[in-house]
């Protein structure tokens, strides 16, 4: 997958920063554990660390272009991470039109497609990517990140010119950024929001999907090149599933291009299931050898499982009956408590964000499931955004949801008892603009929502809640899966992202998508003939958490120490009555899955502000 970072100043010689390029590069060294390099002109400088996927051979970067520019310079050079799907096919139509290869990288293709078709190129991609482009013609940079945001790319601007990496932590080793925060970061970490184009460090921002950037002597611009658009669906119920199904099909035969292992992550729910049953059955098509697959389990997880709210039933043993029927290779991950609490790991999985996110224990287990992944494949397909894009959530349904005026999750979380100020002292909440912030942030998001004319009130509601959780959940899946995957250098590819699945099924009716009465009825209907009934009626099931009440008081002691022994930053914030009483709870086996994330998330943010010596800005400010 690859991690890009870079400078452009049009005031100094980078080439005597050379160091200070190598440092910033070398960050990324988990993202991309194959090959690095760097390449620096006056103005310009990109670094390049890779995870060989297509053609491990060749295809180093940053690669330049053979046409030359000003100075016999190379006329462009990019830094680039992704994959672009469609690649081949690109090639194919850049060489009728007279251009050679010397690779079988889609890098070089993207190159090409740059110089032939100009910032229109970005129209032509299909693939999840984010890439630096530098033009010596031109001598302006250009950056570009994939329509959903599937990969990552930061930036931050300074007085004559960007900063830039794919995480952070590239931008923060250059001496010139330091690290800085106020409440509107501390807001985003509480509230659990992701909002696009928005990052907790100040000054730092984060390029939006479907957005480009260009940089050139005394002017940034930020342009949206791809949006969700509501149009008319007119297909009937036959013909809808039956493209979704071909969708499908074509999506994940390009995802499976590689020349390194690939396997597929399989929950035992319907949206992995179904990738991995399309997977296998196109590798058993081409005669290959069967797909491995991999599950996440707790030690005694299966066997003294307690349902709950939205986790009704265990993954494990649908998992292996999905792995049965599809006749896979399958892999059982299992983990325990000590290795979840671990000190070590903990400060990987923040190393890993670099930002104060969370989702509790959940990103912890992530983190060690692509760990022991990683030692077979090097690609993984996950069913990320089937959910979104289907309607798999409750808010999308529950009138409570449906008619809170915020985002439907934090509705529901709050119904279920989850308060992001429980553990902060109300003088703190108030000075933030908690509540206000929070409704500014939804009204925004709205007013991006496309609509129909003619639609009924409550098909424009559901319009709305798909286009947030689009656009303002998803986010936060992918940045789980991208940061705990590429801190083992493992690369996931996320078929229901594919663009073209979106833009198809966004428009498609909710009682169309739930045209029996279920939810995701549509998604089941096309993957019917692929998977068991028991699998293609299952109910949903959230990402697996540990159910060790061991584990939540090693939490609860977890954050006590941080605070009160070592004086952690937050102490001043922080309610000690309120953790006091959580810790009984703990005690008492009476934890919630919601009041863990709690503690996950106020640990998390605590640890950020004293690992990365961020400055807080928190002075009371009500001009939002």
């Amino acid at each position: 997958m690859c991690g890009i970072t870079g400078w452009v100043d049009f005031t100094q010689d980078l080439r005597q920063q050379a160091a200070t390029l190598d440092a910033m590069t070398d960050t990324l060294r988990l993202r991309g554990p194959d090959a690095r390099g760097v390449w620096i002109d006056q103005h310009a400088a990109l670094g390049h660390r890779r995870l060989a996927i297509i053609d491990p051979e060749r295809g180093l970067q940053p690669m330049h272009s053979p046409q030359r520019g000003p100075g016999n310079r190379p006329r462009a050079v990019i830094s680039y991470a992704g994959e672009t799907y469609n690649f081949r096919e690109l090639r194919a139509e850049l060489r009728e039109l007279g251009y050679s290869f010397e690779t079988h990288c889609d890098t070089e293709v993207v190159l090409q497609a740059y110089l032939h078709w100009g910032i229109d190129f970005v129209h032509r991609l299909n693939g999840m990517y984010s890439i630096a482009l530098w033009d010596t013609a031109k001598d302006e940079l250009i950056l570009v990140r994939d329509r959903l945001g599937v990969k990552p790319l930061f930036y931050y601007p300074t007085a004559d010119g960007v900063l830039f990496g794919s995480e952070p932590k590239a931008i923060l080793a250059n001496p010139a950024v330091k690290a800085r925060a106020t409440r509107e970061s501390l807001c985003d970490a509480l509230l659990f929001l992701r909002t696009p184009g928005q990052v907790p460090f100040s000054g730092m921002k984060e390029l939006k999907p479907g957005h480009w950037l260009r940089v050139r002597r005394g002017n940034i611009t930020e342009e949206r090149y791809w949006a969700l658009q509501a149009k008319p669906h007119t297909d009937d119920l036959e013909t809808t599933i039956a493209t979704v199904r071909d969708l499908l099909d074509d999506i994940v035969a390009r995802q499976m291009v590689a020349d390194v292992p690939l396997c597929a992550l399989l929950s035992g729910g319907l949206d992995s299931s179904t990738v991995a049953a399309v997977a296998q059955k196109q590798r058993l098509a081409n005669g290959e050898e069967p797909l491995s697959t991999f599950c996440i389990d707790f030690v005694g997880h299966t066997e003294n499982y307690r349902p709950d709210p939205v986790r009704p039933s265990a993954d494990a043993p649908f998992a292996a009956e999905v792995a049965r029927h599809i006749g896979s290779n399958h892999h059982n991950i299992t983990l325990d408590r000590a290795r979840l609490l671990d000190p070590t790991l903990r400060e990987a999985v923040l190393r890993a964000w670099d930002l104060p996110f969370n989702f509790g224990d959940l990103d912890i287990s992530l983190h060690q499931l692509f760990a022991h992944v990683r030692q077979q494949a090097t690609v993984a397909l996950s069913g990320e955004a089937a959910d979104e894009l289907f309607g798999g959530y409750l808010w999308i349904s529950d009138p409570e949801a449906r008619a809170a005026q915020t985002f439907p999750w934090l509705k529901l979380g709050a119904h279920r008892g989850l308060d992001p100020r429980a553990l902060f002292h109300q003088a703190f909440i108030d000075n933030l603009g908690l509540a206000e912030y929070e409704e500014q942030l939804y009204r925004t998001a709205l007013e991006e929502v496309p609509h129909l004319d003619g639609e009924s009130a409550e098909d424009r509601r559901t319009r709305e809640l798909n286009y947030l959780t689009l656009t303002r959940w998803l986010p936060m899946l992918l940045d789980k899966k991208d940061r705990m995957g590429m801190a083992s250098g493992l690369e996931g590819r996320v078929p229901f992202c594919d663009h073209r699945l979106v833009e198809y099924v966004f428009n498609i009716p909710w009682a169309m998508k739930t045209f029996n009465g279920e939810s995701k009825a549509l998604l089941r209907a096309a993957a019917a003939d692929l998977l068991p009934e028991s699998i293609v009626r299952r109910q949903k099931s959230a990402f697996p958490s540990i159910q060790d009440p061991g584990y939540d008081q090693g939490l609860i002691a977890g954050l006590s120490t941080s605070i009160h022994d070592h004086d952690g930053p937050l102490k001043p914030f922080l309610d000690p009555a309120a953790l006091q009483r959580l810790g009984a709870k703990s005690e008492a086996g009476s934890f919630s899955d919601l009041e863990r994330i709690l503690v996950e998330s106020t640990e998390r943010l605590n640890r950020w502000v004293d690992t990365y010596a961020v400055e807080l800005d928190v002075r009371e400010n009500r001009s939002l």
